[in-house]
Parts: structure tokens; sequence; C-alpha cells
């Protein structure tokens, strides 16, 4: 498991910390609360994104790659941890940003302007229409004669996670915690799969839920399917089928949709910088942490069974989303 026959390009410092919540278990009258902060990384601030990199970044470089190109809004978490794996392995990098180059564009980018990238705003756009620019990108640099890579094989990058659940749960037997439930924001699909493929792998010790930040269940489910799926296939591993897995699907913190706020997840920024000084965004994880304050108040989980929320990153994208708090919430 520790390979997957995949190569791999070092970005991180050794496993991010595992943390008791002591303050948080107090303010909750809640036992056994965790955070594992894959915030906490040593490049550009770290997240999640930057597990999947070490493996699109050993791919890039086993094909001689000099360019990697992203895409994503100017807020992107993958978009400045792919400035900056790029800029720690030596290569160039494009990143198409579908949004408008305006002043709060510019502004939210930033962090991969300073890391040396070069940013492209084409303006708004769906999924679909934003691979086909980032095709003609990849296309036009190869014409110049280039040699770019494109950043988010969703089956490359979930193995980042799937190494994840192992690293979670060696800390955890280390550490001797009560720790069953894991949370995580239910969104693209490789974090998610991959963590839900290495706790197959392991015999799944963790019953992992998702709060989705993006689609509803039939499609999050089948994202996620989908790429556990092809996990099997492309590490020759045999895991059991995904219907069958510990997996808790939480729809009721989208609200009215993605990187909309809600008011519990706003309050649930508050509660955790209030009494763990920690942050949290409005568009993955204050969603995910206000799930995972309920569900440990909630008594429907038994109270040794431990609760781990992981803290995927995207801190950065706070600091530009001041104009959505629209008041502090009472208690605050």
């Amino acid at each position: 498991m520790s390979s997957f026959n995949q190569s791999r390009y070092p970005l991180l410092d050794g496993p991010t910390p595992l943390t008791r919540l002591k303050r948080m278990e107090q303010k909750l009258g809640a036992p056994h609360l965790f955070i594992k902060r894959d915030d906490h990384m040593h490049l550009a601030l770290g997240g999640n994104k930057l597990r999947s990199l070490e493996f699109w970044v050993g791919a890039a470089l086993e094909e001689r790659a000099d360019t990697l190109i992203a895409a994503g809004d100017p807020n992107s978490n993958q978009c400045r941890l792919t400035a900056a794996a790029a800029a720690v392995a030596g290569l160039d990098c494009v990143i198409i940003h579908n949004g408008e180059r305006n002043d709060w564009g510019l502004k939210a980018s930033y962090p991969s302007h300073l890391l040396g990238a070069e940013l492209r705003f084409v303006g708004p756009m769906d999924e679909a229409r934003r691979a086909a620019v980032v095709n003609d990108t990849a296309d036009k640099l190869r014409a110049q004669g280039r040699k770019p890579y494109v950043i988010g094989n969703a089956v490359l990058g979930a193995l980042g996670y799937a190494l994840a659940a192992a690293e979670l749960l060696s800390q955890t037997q280390q550490n001797g915690y009560a720790l069953r439930h894991v949370f995580l924001p239910g969104s693209m699909g490789p974090t998610e799969a991959g963590f839900i493929f290495g706790n197959a792998l392991l015999g799944n010790p963790f019953e992992v839920h998702l709060v989705s930040v993006e689609y509803g269940q039939a499609e999050l489910a089948a994202r996620i399917a989908g790429i556990y799926d092809d996990l099997q296939h492309a590490t020759e591993q045999r895991v059991p089928q995904f219907e069958t897995l510990p997996i808790h699907f939480h729809m009721d913190y989208l609200g009215d949709g993605y990187g909309v706020p809600t008011e519990r997840a706003t309050q649930a920024i508050y509660a955790l910088a209030q009494t763990e000084a920690i942050f949290l965004e409005h568009t993955y994880t204050s969603k995910t942490f206000a799930c995972f304050m309920d569900m440990a108040t909630a008594g429907t989980l038994p109270p040794s069974e431990g609760m781990c929320f992981i803290h995927t990153g995207g801190t950065p994208a706070l600091f530009s989303q001041f104009d959505l708090f629209e008041k502090m919430p009472a208690g605050a």
C-alpha cells in the first residue's frame, strides 16, 4: 500500500497532526473529539491537494513534463497548491481561472502569483467548458515545444488519501485514541474515494461520514463509487463492493448550494476559532464541521466511539470571504 507502484514526489514533511479538541469537548459536552490537521503542512499553508499532488507531480516528472496546468476559481486550493508544488519541483505552472480578471479575482489568486504561476482568467464557465479550455491550452503549449501535464487525474490523485487513511490509523493506534467516525467534505471525489479505499484496504477501522458541499446524494455517491472502482483496477487490490462499506451521507448542510454560506456553517467557523484557534472557510470545511458538531451532540453515536474531523485546508480562502459574513451569529 505504501507505493501502489506509482511515482511519488514528496511534498509532505511527515504525518500531519492528529490532536484532541479539548476545548470543543467542553463546549459541546462530548468526549473523544479529534481533528486531523491537513491544513497544517509546510508548503503554501497546506491542504488536502498536496497529498494528491505527490502522485500528480510524480507522474509529471516521469513523463518529463516541464509545465503543470491546473484549473479552478481564483480561490482554488488546488490551484494554489499546484503552484506551490511546481515551485519546489522546478516546473513552470499555468493556472486557468474560470472567473473574471477583476479586483476580487486578482486578490483571491495572489498566493498563486507569488508562487510564480502564470494566471489566465477565462471568465465564468461550467466544468465541461473549462476542461476544454485546459485541453486547448495544453495543445498550444505542445505546439510551442513545451511538455505540459494536466493536473486532475482523479484515480491517481485519490492515492494520496488512501495513504492518509493508513496514516490516521497508525496515529490512532500509537496514541491509544478511541476513534471510529471520520468526517470529510463530500465534493469532487478523489479525497473521499481515496480515504474510503484506503479504509477498505485496512479492514474498515473507520466509519466515513461525507457531508455534501456540492452535489445531491445520488451524484455524490456515483462520483465517489466510480473512482473507488477505478482504484481497484488501477492498483489490483481486492476490496469490498462500495455499497457494502460503512459510509454515511449527510445532505442537510449544503444549504443553497456550493460556496453559499449557511447560518449553521458560519456558527461553526466562529465556534472552532473561539475554542481551538483553528480557522475554517465557507465552501468546504465549515459545513463539514457544522455536521461534526451536531453529530457530537445528537446522541446518535456511542460516546465511546471517537469522532475525527479531517481539516482539508483551504484556509487562505477565508480571507477573501469577508463579505459572506452577514453578521456575527448570536453567542459567538
